[in-house]
């Protein structure tokens, strides 16, 4: 069987999964600079292309934010095997970027639109010495943390609430309730790992949410002082932001219709 052709011969739309380093980049969304995430795909799928294309991703990352499966799609007149996609694209792209898989997926799918949720993985060093071989890779904090304070301090984020007080000032998002279905909180070694799953999420909610269980983790707060927040609906009661380094987006999930391969990865343990 030959390679698969995608073009308006075919579906005409092709959904890619993209890993990436985001400390070089300035987030996601384009930006007059050309130095964010998309600007640095859209060139690099113009070129295979020959023609400009525009790019939807799933989830807008920010600044210093890595994903080790974000979701994207566009479309394309133009037929090209769908190898060319992820190997053709990937010659064009920076070292710190690449497209793990392409598929062809009908008009009906859309990267953001056609989400049921979304996952995120936060990676922190809990260690009295900075890390330099993963610097920018994890968040760090040399304080002694309490995991089963964190852990119970968690359970209060878990099911529908308005997330108000990890919201971010600017945060565009027409309403502030989310559905947090999942925070799990794990530990090897120095590495403490936090999975999060929601139907959406608010701009920083994640690193807000980590100052916050930080705060407790660290005997400044007791775990109910989370409940608190989420009753008050104020984001100048809460911790500060955390630091970006550590986070990932790690999967973006779709209605089976679709087939793709698309639920958190986690590679080697770590992202």
């Amino acid at each position: 069987m030959g390679d698969v052709y995608c073009g308006r011969r075919g579906l005409g739309r092709i959904a890619l999964a993209l890993e990436y380093d985001g400390t070089a980049f300035i987030g996601w969304q384009s930006q007059p600079t050309g130095r964010s995430v998309q600007d640095a795909l859209e060139a690099a799928i113009g070129q295979m292309a020959g023609t400009k294309v525009r790019v939807h991703a799933a989830g807008r990352t920010d600044a210093g934010v890595h994903a080790s499966r974000q979701i994207v799609h566009f479309d394309t007149d133009v037929p090209r095997p769908i190898t060319a996609w992820v190997r053709g694209v990937n010659s064009f792209l920076p070292k710190t970027m690449a497209v793990t898989w392409a598929s062809p997926v009908p008009d009906a799918f859309h990267a953001r639109f056609s989400a049921t949720a979304r996952h995120y993985r936060y990676l922190l060093l809990n260690h009295p010495i900075r890390p330099a071989l993963l610097h920018g890779r994890v968040g760090w904090l040399h304080s002694d943390l309490e995991l089963a304070r964190m852990q119970e301090a968690a359970g209060h984020l878990i099911g529908e609430h308005d997330f108000s007080s990890f919201r971010a000032a600017e945060c565009q998002a027409k309403s502030p309730v989310r559905h947090l279905s999942r925070l799990d909180i794990s530990r090897q070694g120095d590495l403490i790992a936090l999975d999060f799953s929601a139907n959406g999420f608010l701009h920083h909610m994640v690193r807000n949410i980590m100052g916050s269980l930080l705060h407790v983790a660290k005997g400044k707060r007791d775990p109910d002082w989370i409940a608190e927040l989420l009753a008050a609906k104020n984001r100048t009661l809460a911790a500060p932001t955390f630091m970006p380094d550590g986070l990932y987006l790690s999967g973006v999930s779709y209605p089976k219709e679709f087939g793709l391969d698309t639920e958190p990865l986690y590679r080697q343990g770590l992202i």
